[in-house]
């Protein structure tokens, strides 16, 4: 469609980012404040993500914070003031907007990499858990605190992907407490896939990005669908839709191009098609 807006063409105000070799990186960029979110770059983040469904140029998509941290979560003069002051309707449109994001994360079919260094917190958080790849520093430290602000910890789905990363009693003792996480036991829980120095982290989020952008694209788009899906499938059903997600790639040029170059006895060139 002509009018379809795509991650591309958008000019983001509240978030730094660029698309090379058709990876594309955000980088939230208030490093003065510990890269905090407001109400305009939680809008700027849902579209940017929501216009990356229809971006045939993004492949893959890296997740950063400038500064030595990834985001310290919902700002508190910008927007935790702000909410004190709001009646019921009023709050019900933030929240859904807030959940909007995680929508958006987990719908887009491009693979999301957070690289997470420093302070991770609330809604920070939020944003590694909803992405589908974490790396991690030794200093980065993930806290789902929103009871430290006398709310819930269910929030943005945090009772929904917390405990099926990390297992039940882990993700209620953290959102009960809203303690950090540490790098080493989110590596062990199996929250973060990697620690890496805090140097080598840009690099390694986005070496793994590049070679996620390389593979079969459609393929992966796929692989993320179903991971969305099938939490709410019994195995009948999930074996189902799997046969009928594979058969469909079996259709794709991809398909095609990896049974050529194995006979060929070369590495196949995916396209994403």
């Amino acid at each position: 469609m002509s009018d379809t807006i795509v991650a591309s063409t958008l000019t983001p105000v509240h978030f730094k980012w660029q698309v090379a070799d058709k990876v594309a990186t955000i980088t939230l960029n208030r490093p003065e404040r510990k890269n905090p979110l407001t109400f305009e770059s939680y809008r700027e983040l849902t579209d940017f993500f929501r216009a990356c469904a229809f971006d045939d140029e993004v492949k893959s998509i890296v997740v950063a914070g400038a500064g030595g941290n990834f985001s310290s979560g919902g700002d508190v003069f910008e927007i935790i003031g702000p909410l004190v002051k709001m009646d019921m309707p009023d709050l019900m449109r933030f929240t859904r907007m807030t959940g909007d994001l995680v929508k958006h994360m987990r719908t887009c079919p491009q693979p999301i990499i957070a690289a997470v260094d420093g302070v991770c917190a609330g809604a920070g958080a939020i944003i590694s858990m909803a992405s589908d790849l974490r790396y991690a520093t030794p200093e980065a430290k993930t806290a789902f605190l929103f009871v430290r602000v006398g709310l819930a910890g269910c929030d943005m789905g945090a009772c929904t992907l917390l405990p099926r990363m990390i297992g039940q009693g882990r993700a209620s003792e953290l959102l009960y407490t809203g303690r950090a996480m540490t790098a080493e036991e989110g590596a062990a829980w199996g929250y973060f896939s990697r620690v890496v120095p805090a140097d080598a982290l840009p690099a390694a989020a986005d070496e793994l990005a590049r070679s996620l952008a390389e593979g079969p694209t459609f393929a992966h788009g796929m692989t993320k669908k179903l991971l969305h899906q099938e939490w709410a499938m019994d195995l009948d059903a999930a074996i189902e839709a799997e046969a009928q997600a594979q058969a469909i790639c079996m259709q794709t040029a991809d398909f095609r191009r990896a049974y050529d170059a194995f006979v060929a006895r070369q590495k196949p060139k995916f396209e994403g098609n």
